[in-house]
């Protein structure tokens, strides 16, 4: 079970992961299916932090390549192929884009284009991803790229490239996916306790919902706190990035067969993306703009930072974005190691695990596509320092909860957005709806509000089988509807119902 607070959690345990986002319920999986006792905590909630502002891709490493970062380009087309072939099928699928070539784009750019492209394939060849998961890229008549993406701008179209990487049904949703798999094989996993002080070998915690303090022993800590990792370990430096994207209704760029990839002007090797989503809305993203100053729990999106993004958009499509199409807009913080120049742009693509003279483990850096080996790195680092008994790595091999091969998933009786949500756990969502409120599939399974397509189904599972407490975790977390503001407002009276419904089934 994922909890809140610190009732009934051991006061001794192998390993105590600090941090509940990816990388922290990586880590938490990691270690408990080694056979160590776990306590994973986190002082808000599952992917309170940088890992539910993602773009929601599961990238395969082109724009390292392009940076000359031969290694960790392999390592994220690796991780890449497992999740979507063997860890989260279910939680993740193909997604064609296209880059296309307009006036703006000259003959020296297009080649570069079409040559990394080709290289990302060698890329995916070279991670034996199969061509039925992400096919090949190639080149795209102008006829051929306005039928994917009828809304570009026609004057100037010569064509564009088409090629596939890795989507994401919901960042969150693989976090919480990935916490849950934990617990059930065992790991404690709490939300709302507060790390109060760590070393290598104890952990002080408070708990948020009694105020109570308790001193957790381990024979291993790990920090996995992100951009707040330099507050538990005062030896990391860190230089955050923030990446900020737009939310926009489908109708702002209808008729998206794919994500396009918008060139920005005077750049080589950036692009602005406008990804569709399974729920109607389109993103727009991202920036990369360095922070300085104290960390914020929830970063904003700045102005600028919107008007850059839907200028570039502007440029490609035939109408013209404005300020009045954005419906939502969030910003996330990349934990980036400093560099000695200053520069943020390209050291998201690395992590490092760092020691503490406590003891105290830090792993920082990376992305959420290579989330797993960031964990196994981790873990590695714990059991050699601290000479545990530990079998080898296994979730490489290890499919998490509701994961199955697209095949089976496309079989399933169950509603297609249940298995797009839950893969095999569909049916278990739906089961313990029903037990839980004694409601009909018609009642549970009806979109919450106009336009809102979470179901009351999904809001009483987070309750019950993922640990939400409250409204935020509901709308913001386990689902994603507080992205568009107006949308959260109308779910907020069925989200407060799912809470009383399993508060009165206690």
């Amino acid at each position: 079970m994922i909890t809140p607070g610190l009732q009934g959690a051991p006061d001794q345990v192998d390993l105590v992961v600090v941090g509940l986002g990816v990388t922290g319920a990586g880590v938490a999986l990691d270690a408990v299916t080694r056979g160590l006792s776990v306590l994973a905590v986190d002082a808000h909630d599952l992917a309170f932090g940088t890992s539910r502002w993602s773009s929601k891709l599961v990238h395969g490493g082109l724009r390292y390549l392009a940076n000359g970062q031969v290694a960790v380009a392999h390592e994220s087309a690796v991780e890449r192929g497992v999740l979507m072939e063997v860890t989260a099928p279910h939680l993740t699928r193909p997604m064609p884009y296209v880059v296309p070539f307009d006036s703006s784009v000259g003959r020296l750019m297009a080649g570069v284009t079409r040559a990394g492209m080709w290289a990302g394939d060698a890329l995916r060849r070279g991670a034996r991803t199969d061509l039925e998961t992400l096919p090949r890229p190639r080149r795209l008549t102008a006829t051929e790229t306005l039928q994917m993406a009828p809304a570009l701008r026609r004057a100037g179209l010569r064509g564009s490239m088409m090629a596939w990487d890795g989507q994401l049904e919901d960042d969150a949703r693989l976090v919480t996916t990935i916490a849950r798999t934990a617990a059930s094989y065992g790991a404690h996993v709490r939300t709302r306790a507060r790390v109060l002080s760590a070393t290598g070998t104890r952990v002080e915690l408070r708990d948020k919902l009694t105020g109570a303090t308790r001193t957790v022993t381990a024979r291993a800590v790990v920090n996995a706190t992100g951009v707040w990792a330099d507050t538990l370990a005062a030896e990391v430096t860190l230089r955050p990035s923030r990446g900020t994207h737009l939310v926009l209704r489908g109708d702002a760029v209808p008729g998206l067969r794919a994500a396009v990839f918008c060139p920005v002007p005077g750049a080589t090797n950036r692009f602005v993306m406008v990804l569709p989503q399974p729920d109607g809305t389109l993103y727009v993203g991202l920036t990369d703009e360095p922070v300085d100053g104290e960390v914020p729990d929830v970063p904003e999106p700045t102005e600028p930072e919107i008007g850059f993004l839907l200028d570039v958009v502007s440029a490609a499509f035939a109408r013209p974005l404005h300020r009045a199409d954005v419906v939502g807009a969030y910003a996330g913080l990349r934990p980036l190691l400093h560099a000695e120049d200053g520069s943020t742009a390209d050291l998201s693509r690395r992590h490092a695990v760092l020691t503490g003279a406590s003891g105290l483990l830090t792993v920082v850096g990376g992305k959420l596509t290579t989330y797993r080996r960031m964990a196994e790195d981790a873990v590695d680092a714990a059991v050699a320092q601290a000479g545990l008994d530990a079998e080898p790595c296994r979730t490489a091999r290890l499919p998490l909860l509701g994961a199955a091969p697209r095949r089976v998933l496309a079989e399933l009786e169950e509603p297609v957005r249940l298995v797009r949500r839950y893969g095999t756990d569909a049916a278990l969502v739906l089961a313990s709806a029903r037990e839980v409120s004694g409601l009909g599939d018609e009642e549970l399974l009806a979109p919450v509000a106009d336009g809102v397509p979470v179901t009351l189904a999904e809001l009483l599972f987070g309750v019950t089988h993922e640990g939400a407490a409250d409204v935020g975790d509901l709308l913001d977390r386990r689902t994603r509807v507080g992205l568009v503001a107006a949308d959260r407002a109308l779910a907020v009276p069925a989200a407060e119902r799912a809470l009383e419904i399993c508060a009165a089934h206690r």
